[in-house]
């Protein structure tokens, strides 16, 4: 089976049990926040509460040359903090909805992929906090602004095809879930989200650009910060990075999935 079959094949299973995507999606909303007095402002609060730290610290401390450093460093945060969490809740999604897959036959894709969207819905109450430091700190912003989906739609097929992905070695490999956690980490400091990237040196500037995360975060900070058009170049890599994610965690998954009864 090709790959266009596979995408026909699981677009079929989500239509047909899309009740059931809305309903994990729900689930996962409410669980989040569940007990917490503050519930989805917290999506609001904590980019800007990491970057009120990030900017005593980056533009005072270690004084880094950023003109507009919160809303620099906010166009990173949410991008990066999108991509950890939604990849980390995919990957237990199956381990998670066992008990549900053992009983009935359900796509499993349906299990990461409403991980990923949950993400995606506190990614969009993270942008307000995006919005209020961009009014607070008066940046000036273009209409480049109103290319913002573009990016955003490029974020979530990365992270959908990662989270595919780790979703197949974490339920085959239970190290996977205490590995990925130190991949982030790695992948955070290779990601341009509190430093310049112009105090990189050439090789490690080239190391860099194979993130995928480095070319949405740049993409973020033309059409909002910077009020540029992304290039034919800048799109044709992140779509080229779309296509590679999204092949290798569908074909992993379709190969693998009729085997996850066995270990969970």
């Amino acid at each position: 089976m090709n790959i266009v079959s596979q995408i026909r094949s699981y677009f079929e299973g989500l239509l047909k049990y899309k009740w059931l995507l809305k309903e994990l999606v729900s689930r996962d909303l409410k669980v989040k926040y569940k007990r917490s007095i503050l519930g989805y402002a917290w999506s609001l609060l904590s980019p800007l509460l990491m970057m009120l730290v990030m900017t005593a610290v980056f533009s005072h401390i270690f004084r880094f040359n950023i003109p507009n450093f919160p809303v620099y460093f906010l166009c990173g945060n949410v991008v990066f903090t999108f991509f950890s969490e939604s990849t980390s809740m995919a990957m237990t999604s199956i381990l998670q909805g066992a008990g549900l897959i053992k009983k009935v036959y359900i796509p499993k894709f349906i299990f990461p992929l409403s991980k990923i969207i949950s993400s995606f819905v506190n990614l969009m109450y993270s942008l307000i906090a995006v919005v209020i430091i961009i009014l607070i700190t008066k940046t000036p912003v273009s209409w480049t602004v109103l290319l913002l989906p573009i990016p955003l739609i490029y974020l979530f097929l990365i992270s959908l095809g990662m989270g595919l992905f780790v979703t197949v070695l974490a339920t085959y490999f239970r190290d996977m879930l205490y590995l990925y956690g130190i991949f982030t980490m790695a992948l955070m400091y290779l990601t341009p989200i509190f430093y310049p990237v112009e105090m990189l040196p050439p090789q490690i500037l080239m190391v860099v650009k194979f993130n995928p995360l480095y070319h949405v975060v740049d993409y973020f900070r033309q059409v909002i910060l910077w009020g540029t058009v992304p290039s034919f170049r800048d799109n044709f890599v992140c779509i080229m990075f779309c296509v590679l994610f999204m092949a290798i965690g569908l074909i992993a998954f379709k190969k693998k999935q009729d085997k996850f009864f066995l270990y969970i």
